[in-house]
């Protein structure tokens, strides 16, 4: 008997990845009918009775714009001081359009060497758990301004980007569905933008060398991570148990349809 969607609606700790092309416009704006949307979407998930974890890109995307710089910063230490003032801008507004819904928001900022440690893992964690339990969204994102390996993506020992980090935290508290809102539909076996015959995999049960063949290139020039890294999330997850849906974050209302097991975007299966 092979994976059923329909076995998605059982899903009740969830964590939802949305990436910096979601969050803001070509322009570099920040795209608020999306960010309203989501809010709406997680809020509702929680009235269900559902726990729902964020873990967000655009620190750097937001400081830049609240700045009102020309470009993307160069040097990591203009970097990691644009996202601290973006981090601000970041958390501001989920906690506005959040409390429109009725809803509290938390900070929680990891880097590579707090998950890697035993103790601090297990404080992270008692956090994540007193923060569900109390009906606080927890919005995650990593520490730029004093971790540098995001910044310096393609090191390793390195989350790489936000792809990873939310199949970590998945991991760290035993969540039962990843969704990464991405810029695409879901997985293809090759590049729908540069070859229109490229079909989308519905569902992948495993992640077999041809499957790694189809993962090619970086995302868009806001973001950091491209269908590599995201097929590296899914393997973490996937390993732990953690069911993986990839799917475009241009209509973040699709995560609802996600849950109620329609057959949107491509799902990896996690192992039992």
């Amino acid at each position: 008997m092979g994976f059923k969607r329909e076995e998605l609606k059982n899903a009740h700790r969830i964590v939802i990845k949305v990436g910096t092309s979601t969050l803001t416009y070509e322009t570099g704006k920040i795209n608020f009918t999306r960010v309203d949307k989501l809010a709406r979407i997680i809020s509702d998930l929680s009235n269900q009775g559902k726990e729902v974890v964020l873990v967000t890109s655009g620190a750097i995307g937001v400081g830049v714009d609240k700045l009102k710089l020309p470009e993307r910063p160069k040097s990591i230490r203009e970097k990691q001081a644009v996202a601290a003032v973006g981090q601000c801008e970041l958390m501001h507004m989920y906690s506005k359009f959040f409390s429109e819904y009725g809803h509290i928001v938390a900070q929680i900022l990891l880097t590579r060497d707090i998950v890697g440690d035993e103790t601090c893992s297990r404080n992270v964690v008692n956090t994540f758990e007193t923060l569900l339990a109390k009906g606080i969204v927890p919005i995650v994102n990593e520490n730029d301004s004093v971790s540098i390996v995001e910044l310096k993506v393609g090191q390793k020992d390195t989350f790489s980007e936000n792809d990873t980090l939310s199949a970590i935290v998945s991991k760290l508290i035993r969540a039962d569905m990843l969704i990464i809102l991405s810029d695409i539909d879901g997985f293809f076996d090759g590049d729908p933008r540069k070859n229109p015959d490229s079909k989308l995999l519905s569902i992948i049960e495993e992640i077999t060398p041809e499957i790694e063949c189809f993962a090619d290139g970086a995302g868009t020039k806001r973001g950091t991570g491209g269908m590599v890294t995201k097929l590296k999330a899914a393997k973490i997850a996937t390993k732990a148990g953690v069911n993986v849906v990839l799917t475009n974050g241009s209509h973040p209302e699709s995560v609802m349809d996600i849950i109620n097991g329609k057959e949107i975007g491509t799902i990896f299966v996690g192992k039992e």
